[in-house]
């Protein structure tokens, strides 16, 4: 048996041994915490659902390839592959969905096309805003973003502007 499958359970062996030498009710410690993470789920769920309705709405209403196509114009401009819309577009909203574009993207181009290199560094240095802020400020009870999704939203603009020049000065 590798070494890599007894991790998790020398991990949790470890902490139930320390949680009794500490005289911790370990079970009960357990129930409380699989409690509270159910609670946390029945607050966040509203939320994801809503989300994951509208990202499928998006792209199965055409919307998305619509945004691509007028979005062509500026991303050559830029340097950016235009194939790359769809992906820039579900991105902020949803990792499954992005992964999936990026998939057919690299389906279609290849892996190691400029395309195929453009969408995997998009993927890899980027953060599914709108995702994150339903899930961890949900959790928290936070109603108000304030900032927070302005500011995701121009790190992730950032980021996709600097994609195709960063495949440009590395891969080329």
């Amino acid at each position: 048996m590798p070494l890599s499958e007894l991790v998790v359970p020398a991990i949790l062996c470890v902490v139930g041994v320390y949680g009794m030498r500490r005289r911790v009710d370990v079970y009960g410690a357990l129930t409380k915490g699989a409690e509270e993470g159910l609670t946390v789920l029945l607050r966040v769920l509203p939320s994801l659902v809503g989300l994951l309705t509208a990202v499928y709405m998006f792209r199965a209403s055409g919307a998305m390839d619509f945004l691509g196509r007028l979005l062509a114009p500026l991303l050559t401009a830029l340097g950016i592959p235009p194939e790359t819309a769809p992906l820039l577009l579900v991105r902020p909203i949803s990792g499954s969905g992005a992964l999936a574009v990026g998939s057919e993207l690299m389906e279609t181009y290849g892996a190691d096309s400029y395309v195929g290199r453009v969408a995997a560094v998009m993927l890899g240095s980027s953060e599914t805003t709108f995702y994150t802020v339903a899930i961890y400020y949900g959790s928290a009870g936070v109603t108000k973003t304030r900032y927070t999704i302005p500011a995701a939203l121009c790190a992730d603009l950032a980021m996709f502007l600097m994609s195709a020049l960063a495949v440009r000065l590395f891969f080329d």
